[in-house]
């Protein structure tokens, strides 16, 4: 959500800040704007609702210079999207502030500012920032100072930004909730969100902590922590390539990463099993210790996330043998949870900033877990950074909103964390075996998967009309099921539910006619027979359906009824094999619907507010 670039330099940086937002697009945003300063402290600000490209152009149309600047992309959550809510926001002719982040206390902050004689220009909260830091610059001796001083009086999360145009060679930021991370160079440095967005210019970064307040000029950077004091943050080289956010010759970012999966998932595995067994280390150090002791496991995630953690619930509770929660991270942080004895929090998050879950984590360690541990993308994440275990899922940057291989890779990672409790305890030889064989014969399976895609795309014109569709599963592919709708619901905007099937005659069926297609996930296990009986159901009530089989289940298409055929495979890994086929309906439906597929409207890849 939002994005932030800026950059002090000697060279020119309107196209460095510009081309930085154009590598976050990806989070979701509304509006873009930029503020540039020259040497003698002259500044350009420009805005505009929409994409990046109409502020490039506009850019382009006037031309400002500078070696000083921050730029933005909002994602709108006080005020609507519109020219005058886009972010820079600026104070008295001088000071200039981006922001990611919600500040709770903006109305409070605004009268207070108001009755002092600030007029805002915006609906948003951040406007409370630019002006409190110009307030408080009357009594500050510097723009460091000033902004320390404002972050005192702000409660919420924030990535800030700020520029002063009495010192037009230093930047300022700060960070609280909201990821920032340093770029250094040579005569040079940089701040962003992502550090996707300035691999062109650097490779080296630091990751700013809570409470961390930094001064860059094109020297050097200084960094003081939330009690004030001077501190140094470990600086590390990237092993990301700049063009890694490319689309590699797909026509979206969605499907690039589709067919990414069997590769993310190698690298997700490599040095993870070792000689059929789960390496020591690949959960952390001390983990096969701390797993010996494990009676209960609560998982804790969003969306598509907690989606994966279904899936492993079941996994867990039947070859594990101890009880597992799953919980979806807001409900999870604002209500009093019973804790298990000797029980092991699971955070999942393909950015490690999810804000929801990231609040969570901290909620728990307060709460008496054994130990926490994160399945995450991201090394320099806050998530990673504050959890005593870590899987790094190693799936490589994820662009599109909708999450694909973030989720697999998620999956794959809970079967091995399923085997590693299993030979923690010295129990059920028979799965560790399975598992290490599934998991290893997996990559080749979902590239088995991909010849599915020219079907699914024909199959996918039948969509063109819908406004709902509804989704079936059992056991643990009912977690897939509801995979499958979020995706369709995410970049088609249908309207899409799924249930688990035996529920169908509770309720859901009063839905089913002509105009709702249903999809049924039907892998060939012990609650087929049933599975056909709920199809059975559904197709005496007149829908459309289409079924994702296991070809040894036998199912053939005729009238009413569109089968398409999954090539046969270990059950363990059969909720990450129909998952493939899932995805690329929803793109496929989102392409015949002419919808954003990367970009859907109104959501952002990494959520990190409320």
């Amino acid at each position: 959500m939002c994005g932030i670039v800026g950059a002090v330099a000697e060279r020119p940086i309107v196209e460095i800040l510009i081309e930085g937002l154009r590598r976050l697009e990806y989070r979701g945003y509304d509006s873009a704007g930029v503020v540039v300063l020259d040497q003698q402290g002259n500044t350009s600000c420009i805005k505009r609702e929409g994409k990046v490209e109409v502020l490039a152009k506009a850019v382009k149309e006037q031309s400002p210079q500078g070696t000083t600047g921050i730029a933005h992309t909002r994602w709108a959550t006080h005020g609507v999207p519109s020219e005058r809510n886009a972010h820079p926001h600026q104070s008295g002719n001088r000071f200039s502030v981006v922001h990611n982040g919600i500040i709770e206390n903006h109305e409070e902050l605004r009268k207070s500012l108001s009755a002092d004689g600030y007029t805002f220009n915006s609906d948003t909260d951040t406007e409370v920032i630019v002006h409190l830091i110009h307030k408080l610059s009357a009594v500050c001796p510097d723009l460091r100072s000033a902004v320390f001083a404002a972050t005192q009086q702000l409660v919420g999360a924030y990535g800030m930004a700020v520029v002063d145009s009495q010192s037009p060679g230093q930047l300022v930021v700060a960070r609280s909730g909201s990821p920032l991370v340093i770029g250094y160079g040579l005569g040079e440095h940089f701040v962003a969100s992502d550090q996707l967005a300035l691999l062109p210019v650097t490779r080296r970064f630091a990751v700013l902590e809570e409470g961390d307040v930094a001064r860059l000029t094109k020297e050097s950077v200084s960094i003081t922590d939330a009690s004030g004091e001077p501190v140094s943050r470990p600086i590390k080289e990237s092993d990301i390539t700049a063009d890694a956010g490319g689309k590699a010759g797909y026509k979206h970012y969605m499907l690039k990463e589709i067919f990414e999966q069997p590769e993310a998932i190698r690298r997700t595995l490599q040095g993870r099993i070792v000689d059929g067994k789960v390496a020591e280390d690949a959960f952390g150090h001390g983990s096969v210790e701390l797993f010996k002791t494990i009676k209960h496991v609560q998982i804790v995630a969003c969306g598509t996330s907690y989606n994966a953690g279904m899936v492993a619930r079941y996994w867990i509770e039947q070859y594990v043998g101890i009880s597992c929660s799953v919980e979806i991270a807001s409900e999870f942080r604002y209500r009093k949870s019973f804790v298990h004895k000797d029980s092991l929090l699971v955070t999942l998050s393909q950015s490690g900033e999810t804000a929801d879950t990231l609040a969570a984590l901290r909620l728990a360690k307060s709460l008496g877990y054994s130990a926490s541990l994160t399945i995450c993308n991201v090394e320099t994440s806050s998530l990673v950074r504050e959890s005593d275990l870590v899987y790094l899922m190693k799936a490589g940057p994820e662009i599109g909103v909708a999450s694909t291989k973030a989720f697999t890779v998620q999956l794959a990672a809970l079967l091995l964390l399923s085997k590693a409790l299993c030979e923690a305890k010295s129990i059920n030889q028979y799965f560790c075996e399975e598992a290490a064989q599934a998991l290893n014969a997996l990559p080749g399976h979902m590239e088995q998967a991909f010849s599915l895609e020219h079907s699914i795309k024909a199959l996918s014109e039948q969509f063109a009309d819908k406004k709902h569709a509804l989704f079936l599963g059992r056991g643990d592919q009912y977690p897939v099921a509801m995979e499958g709708a979020l995706k369709l619901k995410e970049i088609s905007y249908i309207h899409a539910e799924a249930y688990a099937a035996g529920e169908l005659k509770h309720g859901p069926l009063a839905l089913v006619d002509a105009d709702m297609p249903v999809v049924v996930v039907a892998p060939n296990n012990e609650l087929l027979d049933k599975l056909k009986s709920n199809i059975e159901e559904v197709r005496a009530r007149g829908s459309v359906m289409y079924v994702f089989a296991d070809s040894d289940d036998h199912f053939e298409s005729e009238p009413g009824l569109d089968v398409v055929n999954m090539a046969h495979a270990n059950h363990l890994i059969a909720p990450i094999l129909f998952s493939i086929p899932l995805q690329f309906l929803s793109y496929y439906v989102a392409l015949v619907k002419g919808t954003d597929v990367d970009q859907p409207r109104n959501l952002a890849k990494s959520v990190t507010v409320e």
